[in-house]
């Protein structure tokens, strides 16, 4: 695929979502929460885990643990032994109940709405905060977890590696009204077609605006 300009890449990614919303009208967050601070504690639980095994854990957790305040008055050990099969456990039980603490020390019990406030409680990275904001807070954000960073380099939006960098040339493209919902649309691809490492193009409704796809696809048909 030839150079594109700015306006032709945002052209073609308008294209690409239009056809991913045609093909996954019912993607969203695939974690499951009613509060902006359960949907924190399930991202930090999802970290090295799947969303299923997460949403398997968290009923039973939030009733337990109901809001911030029992969070942050929680046993560690205890926690641990309730999020155990999440891997990683005693890790992710320090930065929950820290986290709650520092909501309710510096934030006033309610989860803040910024990156900067959100990326200094313990556990939440740009990737939960953005989240957060856009699922919890229904704000613009740009989520990059492991799909939105292989399919977008796929995708030709972007050549950056580092999460951070995809974020800031994704945002450079797209509309801001499409930005949160982008991250469930491709998460639904990735699990369907999209896949690591090796993904189905000669099944994909993108590989014409895909040039990993064409590429992939011309050297089948040699």
């Amino acid at each position: 695929m030839p150079e594109e300009t700015l306006l032709q890449k945002q052209d073609r990614l308008c294209k690409i979502i239009e056809i991913l919303r045609r093909e996954y009208p019912d993607a969203t967050c695939t974690l499951d929460y009613t509060t902006p601070h359960q949907l924190m504690v399930a991202a930090i639980l999802a970290a090295q885990c799947t969303d299923e095994r997460v949403n398997q854990v968290t009923p039973e957790l939030f009733r337990e643990y109901p809001d911030v305040e029992a969070f942050a008055n929680a046993d560690q050990t205890e926690l641990e032994n309730r999020i155990r099969s999440t891997g990683f456990f005693k890790n992710k039980a320090k930065a929950i109940i820290a986290s709650a603490r520092e909501i309710i020390q510096n934030f006033g019990g309610r989860v803040p709405e910024t990156i900067e406030e959100l990326t200094s409680l313990s556990g939440v990275g740009r990737k939960t905060a953005n989240l957060i904001i856009g699922d919890a807070y229904s704000k613009p954000a740009v989520i990059v977890d492991t799909h939105v960073k292989r399919i977008s380099k796929r995708l030709g939006l972007t050549e950056k590696e580092d999460p951070t960098k995809i974020e800031f040339d994704l945002r450079e493209i797209l509309p801001e009204e499409e930005s949160t919902h982008f991250n469930h649309l491709i998460v639904a691809h990735g699990r369907a077609i999209c896949k690591a490492p090796t993904p189905k193009c000669e099944i994909c409704p993108l590989v014409e605006l895909c040039p990993t796809g064409r590429q992939r696809m011309s050297l089948t048909l040699q």
